[in-house]
Protein backbone atom coordinates (compact mmCIF):
# COMPACT_ATOMS: atom_id res chain seq x y z
CA UNK A 1 0.00 0.00 0.00
CA UNK A 2 1.19 3.53 -0.85
CA UNK A 3 -0.35 6.59 0.77
CA UNK A 4 0.47 10.28 1.17
CA UNK A 5 0.79 12.05 4.49
CA UNK A 6 2.98 14.58 6.30
CA UNK A 7 5.85 13.99 8.70
CA UNK A 8 6.77 16.83 11.06
CA UNK A 9 5.41 19.35 8.58
CA UNK A 10 6.99 17.81 5.44
CA UNK A 11 5.07 16.01 2.68
CA UNK A 12 5.70 12.28 2.99
CA UNK A 13 4.97 9.04 1.14
CA UNK A 14 4.31 5.93 3.22
CA UNK A 15 4.95 2.40 1.96
CA UNK A 16 3.24 -0.18 4.15
CA UNK A 17 2.50 -3.89 4.39
CA UNK A 18 1.57 -6.27 7.20
CA UNK A 19 5.02 -6.11 8.82
CA UNK A 20 6.66 -2.81 7.83
CA UNK A 21 5.82 0.88 7.52
CA UNK A 22 8.43 2.94 5.68
CA UNK A 23 8.19 6.75 5.40
CA UNK A 24 9.98 8.75 2.68
CA UNK A 25 10.41 12.52 2.31
CA UNK A 26 11.09 13.17 -1.42
CA UNK A 27 11.34 16.94 -0.89
CA UNK A 28 13.91 16.54 1.89
CA UNK A 29 16.73 14.79 0.08
CA UNK A 30 14.75 11.59 -0.46
CA UNK A 31 15.24 10.90 3.27
CA UNK A 32 13.84 7.70 4.76
CA UNK A 33 12.60 9.08 8.02
CA UNK A 34 11.00 5.98 9.53
CA UNK A 35 11.38 2.20 9.27
CA UNK A 36 8.80 0.83 11.64
CA UNK A 37 8.57 -2.86 12.50
CA UNK A 38 4.85 -3.38 13.05
CA UNK A 39 5.16 -6.92 14.36
CA UNK A 40 7.64 -5.91 17.07
CA UNK A 41 6.24 -2.40 17.62
CA UNK A 42 9.75 -1.03 17.13
CA UNK A 43 11.14 2.00 15.28
CA UNK A 44 14.57 1.14 13.85
CA UNK A 45 15.53 4.65 12.74
CA UNK A 46 16.61 7.26 15.25
CA UNK A 47 14.05 10.03 15.77
CA UNK A 48 14.99 13.52 16.90
CA UNK A 49 12.88 15.44 19.41
CA UNK A 50 12.00 18.32 17.07
CA UNK A 51 8.31 18.79 16.24
CA UNK A 52 8.83 20.41 12.83
CA UNK A 53 11.49 19.74 10.23
CA UNK A 54 13.08 22.44 8.11
CA UNK A 55 14.34 21.57 4.65
CA UNK A 56 17.96 22.72 4.30
CA UNK A 57 19.22 24.90 1.49
CA UNK A 58 21.86 23.57 -0.89
CA UNK A 59 25.29 23.47 0.73
CA UNK A 60 23.93 23.67 4.28
CA UNK A 61 25.93 22.62 7.31
CA UNK A 62 24.70 19.13 8.14
CA UNK A 63 25.19 19.66 11.87
CA UNK A 64 22.74 22.57 11.81
CA UNK A 65 19.81 20.40 10.69
CA UNK A 66 17.89 17.33 11.73
CA UNK A 67 20.06 14.24 11.87
CA UNK A 68 17.40 11.56 12.28
CA UNK A 69 16.54 8.83 9.81
CA UNK A 70 18.40 7.71 6.70
CA UNK A 71 20.01 10.46 4.60
CA UNK A 72 21.55 9.76 1.19
CA UNK A 73 25.19 10.86 1.16
CA UNK A 74 26.62 11.50 -2.33
CA UNK A 75 29.09 12.31 -3.96
CA UNK A 76 31.16 12.71 -0.77
CA UNK A 77 30.94 12.94 3.01
CA UNK A 78 33.39 15.63 4.08
CA UNK A 79 33.22 19.09 2.56
CA UNK A 80 36.06 19.49 0.11
CA UNK A 81 37.18 19.68 -3.53
CA UNK A 82 36.16 17.14 -6.12
CA UNK A 83 39.21 15.54 -7.78
CA UNK A 84 38.08 16.31 -11.35
CA UNK A 85 37.62 20.08 -11.26
CA UNK A 86 38.17 21.08 -7.60
CA UNK A 87 34.58 22.32 -7.31
CA UNK A 88 33.44 22.22 -3.70
CA UNK A 89 31.43 19.23 -2.46
CA UNK A 90 29.20 20.46 0.39
CA UNK A 91 29.20 18.94 3.87
CA UNK A 92 27.72 15.41 3.69
CA UNK A 93 27.41 15.79 -0.09
CA UNK A 94 24.73 17.40 -2.20
CA UNK A 95 21.73 15.15 -2.44
CA UNK A 96 20.56 15.20 1.20
CA UNK A 97 19.53 18.86 0.70
CA UNK A 98 17.95 18.50 -2.74
CA UNK A 99 14.34 17.70 -3.69
CA UNK A 100 14.01 14.39 -5.56
CA UNK A 101 11.50 13.78 -8.33
CA UNK A 102 9.29 10.84 -7.39
CA UNK A 103 7.12 8.42 -9.39
CA UNK A 104 4.86 5.85 -7.75
CA UNK A 105 5.18 2.29 -9.06
CA UNK A 106 3.46 -1.00 -8.31
CA UNK A 107 6.55 -2.10 -6.33
CA UNK A 108 7.11 1.19 -4.51
CA UNK A 109 8.81 4.39 -5.65
CA UNK A 110 11.26 5.68 -8.23
CA UNK A 111 13.23 8.75 -7.15
CA UNK A 112 15.71 10.83 -9.14
CA UNK A 113 17.90 13.83 -8.43
CA UNK A 114 20.24 15.82 -10.68
CA UNK A 115 23.25 17.69 -9.36
CA UNK A 116 23.20 21.47 -9.87
CA UNK A 117 27.03 21.52 -9.79
CA UNK A 118 28.44 18.21 -11.03
CA UNK A 119 27.67 16.14 -14.16
CA UNK A 120 25.71 13.31 -12.52
CA UNK A 121 22.20 12.09 -11.86
CA UNK A 122 21.32 9.68 -9.06
CA UNK A 123 18.36 7.31 -9.34
CA UNK A 124 16.89 5.25 -6.51
CA UNK A 125 14.18 2.60 -6.66
CA UNK A 126 12.51 1.70 -3.37
CA UNK A 127 10.89 -1.73 -3.24
CA UNK A 128 8.89 -2.67 -0.15
CA UNK A 129 9.43 -6.35 0.61
CA UNK A 130 7.59 -8.64 3.02
CA UNK A 131 10.49 -8.43 5.47
CA UNK A 132 12.19 -5.17 4.57
CA UNK A 133 13.14 -2.57 2.00
CA UNK A 134 15.24 -3.01 -1.15
CA UNK A 135 16.96 0.06 -2.60
CA UNK A 136 18.39 -0.08 -6.12
CA UNK A 137 20.73 2.76 -7.11
CA UNK A 138 22.04 3.96 -10.45
CA UNK A 139 24.48 6.87 -10.76
CA UNK A 140 24.75 8.33 -14.27
CA UNK A 141 27.75 10.34 -15.48
CA UNK A 142 27.05 12.92 -18.20
CA UNK A 143 30.69 13.91 -18.68
CA UNK A 144 33.61 12.65 -20.79
CA UNK A 145 35.77 11.65 -17.79
CA UNK A 146 35.34 9.15 -14.99
CA UNK A 147 33.59 10.67 -11.96
CA UNK A 148 34.99 9.62 -8.52
CA UNK A 149 32.41 9.48 -5.73
CA UNK A 150 31.63 8.20 -2.25
CA UNK A 151 28.14 6.99 -1.40
CA UNK A 152 27.21 5.78 2.03
CA UNK A 153 24.03 4.74 3.77
CA UNK A 154 23.89 7.35 6.56
CA UNK A 155 21.11 5.56 8.40
CA UNK A 156 21.01 6.52 12.07
CA UNK A 157 19.62 3.73 14.21
CA UNK A 158 18.07 3.56 17.65
CA UNK A 159 20.06 1.66 20.26
CA UNK A 160 20.16 0.69 23.92
CA UNK A 161 22.16 -1.64 26.14
CA UNK A 162 20.54 -4.64 24.41
CA UNK A 163 21.91 -3.61 21.00
CA UNK A 164 24.93 -5.28 19.43
CA UNK A 165 26.61 -5.42 16.02
CA UNK A 166 27.24 -8.67 14.11
CA UNK A 167 29.75 -8.71 11.22
CA UNK A 168 31.66 -11.18 9.04
CA UNK A 169 34.44 -12.79 11.09
CA UNK A 170 37.23 -11.56 8.82
CA UNK A 171 36.55 -7.93 9.81
CA UNK A 172 38.97 -7.74 12.71
CA UNK A 173 40.87 -4.42 12.41
CA UNK A 174 39.67 -0.82 12.41
CA UNK A 175 41.11 2.67 11.99
CA UNK A 176 39.62 5.60 13.87
CA UNK A 177 38.75 8.77 11.92
CA UNK A 178 37.13 10.70 14.79
CA UNK A 179 39.20 13.27 16.69
CA UNK A 180 36.80 13.40 19.63
CA UNK A 181 36.84 9.74 20.67
CA UNK A 182 37.50 9.15 24.36
CA UNK A 183 38.86 5.66 23.77
CA UNK A 184 40.34 5.17 20.30
CA UNK A 185 42.89 7.97 20.08
CA UNK A 186 43.63 10.32 17.22
CA UNK A 187 42.74 9.96 13.54
CA UNK A 188 44.54 7.01 11.98
CA UNK A 189 45.02 4.95 15.14
CA UNK A 190 44.66 1.22 14.45
CA UNK A 191 42.79 -1.13 16.79
CA UNK A 192 41.70 -4.77 16.78
CA UNK A 193 37.96 -5.41 16.50
CA UNK A 194 35.71 -6.09 18.32
CA UNK A 195 37.68 -5.98 21.60
CA UNK A 196 40.41 -3.39 22.04
CA UNK A 197 41.94 -1.38 24.89
CA UNK A 198 40.86 2.16 25.68
CA UNK A 199 43.70 4.62 25.26
CA UNK A 200 42.24 6.68 28.10
CA UNK A 201 41.34 4.09 30.73
CA UNK A 202 43.62 1.24 29.61
CA UNK A 203 40.63 -1.10 30.09
CA UNK A 204 39.18 -3.45 27.45
CA UNK A 205 36.20 -2.18 25.46
CA UNK A 206 33.90 -4.07 23.08
CA UNK A 207 33.33 -1.97 19.97
CA UNK A 208 30.40 -4.15 18.92
CA UNK A 209 28.40 -2.83 21.88
CA UNK A 210 27.56 0.62 23.28
CA UNK A 211 28.27 2.84 26.28
CA UNK A 212 25.58 4.75 28.12
CA UNK A 213 24.53 8.18 26.84
CA UNK A 214 26.07 9.80 29.91
CA UNK A 215 29.58 8.92 28.72
CA UNK A 216 29.34 11.78 26.17
CA UNK A 217 31.52 9.87 23.72
CA UNK A 218 31.47 9.65 19.94
CA UNK A 219 33.40 7.42 17.58
CA UNK A 220 33.79 6.81 13.89
CA UNK A 221 35.99 4.10 12.48
CA UNK A 222 36.50 2.15 9.28
CA UNK A 223 37.54 -1.44 8.81
CA UNK A 224 40.96 -1.51 7.18
CA UNK A 225 40.23 -4.44 4.84
CA UNK A 226 38.00 -4.40 1.79
CA UNK A 227 34.84 -6.40 2.27
CA UNK A 228 34.69 -10.02 1.20
CA UNK A 229 31.07 -10.47 2.31
CA UNK A 230 28.34 -7.92 1.74
CA UNK A 231 26.39 -7.87 4.98
CA UNK A 232 26.29 -6.40 8.47
CA UNK A 233 23.69 -6.82 11.17
CA UNK A 234 22.11 -5.14 14.19
CA UNK A 235 20.98 -7.54 16.91
CA UNK A 236 18.30 -6.21 19.25
CA UNK A 237 18.13 -8.79 22.04
CA UNK A 238 15.36 -7.12 24.05
CA UNK A 239 12.83 -7.60 21.26
CA UNK A 240 14.44 -10.68 19.66
CA UNK A 241 14.79 -8.91 16.31
CA UNK A 242 17.56 -8.22 13.83
CA UNK A 243 18.13 -5.68 11.08
CA UNK A 244 20.46 -6.92 8.36
CA UNK A 245 21.99 -4.80 5.61
CA UNK A 246 22.99 -6.56 2.38
CA UNK A 247 24.99 -5.06 -0.51
CA UNK A 248 27.39 -6.26 -3.24
CA UNK A 249 30.96 -6.12 -1.86
CA UNK A 250 32.43 -5.58 -5.34
CA UNK A 251 30.40 -2.36 -5.64
CA UNK A 252 30.27 -1.34 -1.96
CA UNK A 253 33.65 -2.58 -0.68
CA UNK A 254 34.10 -0.67 2.61
CA UNK A 255 32.36 -0.43 5.97
CA UNK A 256 32.39 2.33 8.56
CA UNK A 257 30.67 2.60 11.93
CA UNK A 258 29.51 5.82 13.59
CA UNK A 259 28.49 5.98 17.25
CA UNK A 260 27.30 8.93 19.26
CA UNK A 261 26.94 8.02 22.92
CA UNK A 262 25.86 11.49 23.96
CA UNK A 263 28.99 13.10 22.48
CA UNK A 264 27.33 14.73 19.46
CA UNK A 265 24.48 17.13 20.21
CA UNK A 266 23.65 14.92 23.20
CA UNK A 267 22.17 12.31 20.85
CA UNK A 268 22.25 8.57 21.31
CA UNK A 269 22.37 6.61 18.06
CA UNK A 270 24.68 4.77 15.69
CA UNK A 271 25.06 3.92 12.03
CA UNK A 272 26.45 0.99 10.10
CA UNK A 273 27.76 2.68 6.95
CA UNK A 274 28.59 0.47 3.96
CA UNK A 275 30.30 2.80 1.50
CA UNK A 276 31.94 2.99 -1.91
CA UNK A 277 35.07 4.82 -0.72
CA UNK A 278 37.10 5.90 2.32
CA UNK A 279 37.91 7.99 4.37
CA UNK A 280 35.05 10.52 3.95
CA UNK A 281 37.02 12.85 1.62
CA UNK A 282 36.63 12.08 -2.11
CA UNK A 283 39.79 13.97 -3.05
CA UNK A 284 41.88 11.91 -0.62
CA UNK A 285 40.07 8.67 -1.47
CA UNK A 286 40.89 9.21 -5.14
CA UNK A 287 44.56 9.83 -4.28
CA UNK A 288 44.86 6.56 -2.35
CA UNK A 289 42.76 4.60 -4.87
CA UNK A 290 40.01 3.80 -2.37
CA UNK A 291 37.12 5.36 -4.24
CA UNK A 292 34.50 4.27 -6.77
CA UNK A 293 34.03 5.92 -10.15
CA UNK A 294 31.16 6.35 -12.57
CA UNK A 295 32.63 5.65 -16.02
CA UNK A 296 32.70 8.50 -18.53
CA UNK A 297 29.26 8.81 -20.14
CA UNK A 298 28.31 5.66 -18.26
CA UNK A 299 26.67 4.41 -15.09
CA UNK A 300 27.43 2.70 -11.79
CA UNK A 301 24.74 0.58 -10.13
CA UNK A 302 24.42 -1.10 -6.75
CA UNK A 303 21.80 -2.53 -4.40
CA UNK A 304 21.22 -2.05 -0.68
CA UNK A 305 18.63 -3.95 1.36
CA UNK A 306 17.39 -3.59 4.93
CA UNK A 307 15.92 -6.88 6.15
CA UNK A 308 14.04 -7.29 9.43
CA UNK A 309 14.05 -10.73 11.03
CA UNK A 310 13.79 -12.61 14.30
CA UNK A 311 16.51 -14.16 16.43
Amino acid sequence: MIRHSTFKGIDSIILENDQIRCTILPGYGGKMTSLYDKEAGYEWLFQSKVDQLKIPLYGADYAAFDSSGFDEIFPGIDQGPHPNDLKLIPDHGEVWTLPWNVTERSYGLDLEVKSPTFPYRLLKQIHLKVDGVELNYQALNDSDEDFPFIWTAHSLLNMNQATSIALPQDLCEIMTVEHGSKHLGEWGTIHPYPVTKSQRTNLPIDLSRFDHQETENMEKFYFTDRLKEGWCKVVQDDISRTLTYRYPPDKVPYLGIWKTEGGYRGEYNFALEPCTGVYDDVYVANKIDKVSKIPANGSFSWMFTMEIGGL
